[in-house]
């Protein structure tokens, strides 16, 4: 069993502490604060360990105060609804006697539809072809920033092989649309469930960036100072969170400090398997004195 594996698996494993009541570790990295998948992943454990007979497909949450990564977090489930369709979670993440993420979740149970459409993926290479091997053939390569380096060189529990590395040297991209291929580093058990939350975990990565495509820039810039507000994601199909899905990326508004990012998520196959909408504070740091 690989490194990322076990850590990815530790980070969605929460200790049940009473009824409704879980609590969660991050793990040790340099960070100053939590990432925001990493909550997002965990409540969603919390609000599918209270439901049986049903998986999620929608959720919705606020980041309301930045997570201390020395710091345990406590998740409070609260039991809002159990219908005979549908049920629904109200999960609020603690530290410090403080709540500081809340999220409300909503399961369904499996039926069939009459109306069932999507939209088609974009048209990008494959996965395969944005490996490390293929990229550092590049010319650009040895150019290519440290941050971008280490998607290909860590071992991190989330996979990425962005789609436009040009935009990562000042090039812009006029309609604001990017793509990058996102999957856990190791293979998961087959729990669609688990599969789902290890999806939002990885979901936070990389989507406000989409914000800054238009201008030739990135979060990664030393110069912003990027923080995400809310989170929104919807299920639409089956998928595994292991293997290789498109992110597919835009943001349709940015202005009075604030960005909107949008997401597509697709199997290889072409199924469209989650949407995702997130609000961020796009700000810049100022000149100290």
């Amino acid at each position: 069993m690989s490194k990322s594996l076990i850590d990815l698996i530790s980070i969605l494993d929460l200790e049940p502490l009473e009824v409704n009541l879980f609590r969660g570790t991050s793990p040790k990295t340099s960070w100053q604060r939590v990432f925001g998948g990493q909550v997002i992943g965990q409540a969603m454990v919390a609000g599918c360990r209270t439901v049986e007979g049903r998986l999620p497909h929608s959720l919705h949450c606020y980041f309301i105060l930045p997570g201390d990564p020395q710091v345990p977090i406590i998740y409070e489930v609260e039991r809002l609804r159990d219908g005979k369709s549908y049920a629904t979670r109200r999960i609020t993440a603690i530290q410090h006697g403080q709540a500081i993420f809340s999220m409300m979740m909503s399961f369904h149970v499996e039926e069939e539809g009459r109306f069932d459409h999507q939209d088609v993926m974009p048209q990008v290479p494959p996965p395969d072809k944005l490996s490390a091997e293929e990229i550092s053939k590049q010319p650009f390569f040895k150019e290519m920033p440290d941050f971008i380096r280490r998607y290909y060189e860590s071992d991190r529990p989330i996979e990425l092989r962005p789609v436009e590395l040009s935009r990562y040297f000042g090039e812009k991209i006029a309609d604001g649309r990017i793509h990058i291929w996102i999957r856990t580093a190791a293979k998961l058990p087959d729990d669609p469930a688990l599969h789902m939350c290890a999806l939002a975990y990885a979901s936070d990565f990389s989507l406000l960036d989409a914000a800054m495509a238009r201008y030739g820039r990135t979060l990664f810039d030393k110069r912003m100072m990027p923080a995400s507000l809310d989170h929104a994601m919807w299920f639409h199909r089956p998928f595994r969170a292991d293997e290789w899905l498109l992110y597919a990326q835009d943001s349709p508004s940015a202005q009075g400090g604030r960005g909107l990012a949008r997401g597509l998520i697709y199997r290889q196959d072409g199924a469209l398997v989650a949407s995702v909408i997130q609000e961020g504070s796009l700000r810049e740091r100022r000149d100290q004195p």
